[in-house]
């Protein structure tokens, strides 16, 4: 083989296998996607929010990424489908009595299962080694195990109601997360689609009210002008004057505009004549008219 200088091959370097897949580290992974944010890879802290397919991130993080409308922004793969702060939901978490913070001095031990937030049921820590979920409607987080012991319909903690489909698991597998994305698309087809149905019915309510008159509608007008006829036949004249039998105002049969007709006047008694200047007695003689003119129509 050609050993110069008594140099003896091994194996491995003789036949050249497969490579070996590089493993990540669980410890790191896992440090990475329940204590640092998914959008801006910084440290989680108060509030956090988390979107449909169970994500956490910084809500200050999410705000600037929504506000950001430069061409030069940067789109982050696990933040595409957010477009509002509509789809996220702030988390209520609970806190660790026993966490102390992030600081670890030299000569200290890192806890890595130690965590910041627990289960407000069941006391497991949120590290990642066990799963939480939170309902969409209230935003509580809690454990898994805490979901399946306590079988009941109304959070653990708010009291508020939800339903099964309303469950988000956080950081879940491949598989829930396919089944988040899918109830995800669902939803916002339904909201669009019960948009759509609400601008119709907006649409339709001003036409709906215009009435086409029917056969129903003439007979009640024909009935309402009857009535008419007969309430205004019930009224009576009382000395030459007419006046309705309901009201007490007086009215004229002469003409709707309050005018008396002719033979009103005939009826009137000299007397009453008198007070008028179209009466015999105030037209004067060209004797009495004198030689200037005046509008006055009583002057002698």
């Amino acid at each position: 083989m050609g050993c110069d200088g008594g140099t003896i091959p091994k194996r491995h370097e003789l036949v050249k296998g497969p490579k070996k897949v590089e493993q990540v580290d669980k410890n790191a992974e896992l440090v990475a996607r329940w204590k640092y944010c998914a959008l801006s890879q910084v440290a989680l802290t108060r509030p956090i929010v988390s979107c449909e397919l169970g994500r956490l991130y910084n809500k200050d993080a999410v705000i600037e990424y929504l506000l950001d409308k430069s061409p030069e922004k940067c789109i982050v793969q696990t933040a595409t489908h957010i477009k509002s702060l509509k789809d996220v939901k702030e988390l209520n978490l609970t806190p660790n009595p026993a966490w102390k913070g992030d600081e670890v001095k030299g000569d200290k031990y890192e806890d890595l299962q130690l965590a910041c937030f627990i289960c407000p049921v069941v006391g497991l820590e949120m590290n990642g080694r066990h799963k939480f979920c939170y309902p969409r409607t209230c935003g509580c987080v809690f454990s898994d195990r805490a979901l399946k012991e306590i079988k009941a319909e109304v959070c653990y903690k708010c009291g508020e109601p939800f339903e099964k489909d309303d469950v988000i698991f956080l950081n879940g597998s491949k598989e829930e997360m396919e089944i988040l994305k899918r109830r995800m698309e669902e939803r916002k087809l339904k909201a669009k689609l019960e948009r759509k149905a609400k601008k119709s019915k907006t649409i339709s309510k001003p036409a709906a009210t215009e009435e086409i008159p029917g056969p129903s509608s003439t007979k009640s007008e024909e009935t309402i002008t009857s009535e008419q006829r007969a309430v205004s036949g019930s009224n009576h004249s009382v000395n030459g004057r007419s006046v309705s039998s309901g009201s007490g105002t007086p009215s004229t049969f002469g003409s709707s505009n309050g005018k008396r007709s002719r033979a009103d006047h005939g009826q009137k008694s000299e007397a009453y004549k008198s007070i008028f200047t179209s009466h015999s007695s105030a037209k004067r003689s060209k004797d009495q008219e004198p030689n200037w003119i005046t509008h006055t129509a009583y002057y002698f």
